[in-house]
């Protein structure tokens, strides 16, 4: 609860001149967050990990400071990942929860094991922006590690990627990689 409290706290504001999140979007959302956090999901319309993770605010001068915004959603949406699999131990057992892992582990592993330089679909326009094969095929290596090894790897990591951009089909399709690398964070916060 520490953190949802952290999350609702005002957050640093960057110059007039500069661009941040738009300060009544984010007051709004973390306020939706709390009432739902604190009223242990009954009454309050629900806010999953998922959406957390999904949010997006527009930019606007003398915003509040994007890391530091994005940093409490981080944390959100970890306290939210870690309620959510407590309410499902919870209501449908250890093992329900267990299952659940192991379904989306194996088919996140699948796509993880296919060649390098074939994870992912290539755009099928010239001149759209891609992303970086090697870049993303790093970080999949990385990610069969930590899936596979037990190598450490932080969730932040992955939430924080960066790729070179790369251009039509030299490249991988950015949705497709966006939407996988979602689903990673949404296993990881579950598993950490």
């Amino acid at each position: 609860m520490d953190d949802v409290r952290q999350a609702s706290a005002p957050f640093q504001r960057v110059g007039r001149r500069e661009y941040g999140y738009n300060i009544r979007q984010v007051d709004e959302f973390l306020t939706k967050a709390r009432d739902f956090y604190n009223s242990q999901g009954k009454g309050a319309k629900p806010i999953t990990s998922r959406q957390v993770r999904a949010m997006a605010f527009d930019p606007a001068k003398g915003g509040y400071e994007a890391q530091a915004v994005d940093a409490a959603l981080d944390r959100l949406e970890d306290v939210f990942a870690q309620r959510e699999r407590d309410e499902l131990i919870r209501e449908k057992g250890e093992d329900a929860w267990l299952m659940l892992i192991g379904r989306t582990s194996a088919v996140l592993r699948g796509r993880l094991h296919r060649e390098p330089g074939e994870r992912f679909r290539r755009p099928s326009k010239r001149r759209v922006p891609s992303y970086n094969v090697e870049d993303v095929d790093a970080l999949c290596n990385e990610l069969l590690g930590y899936f596979e090894h037990d190598k450490p790897l932080s969730v932040d990591v992955v939430r924080r990627a960066v790729f070179r951009e790369a251009r039509g089909d030299e490249g991988y399709e950015e949705t497709q990689v966006d939407a996988f690398l979602d689903r990673v964070v949404e296993l990881m916060a579950a598993i950490d």
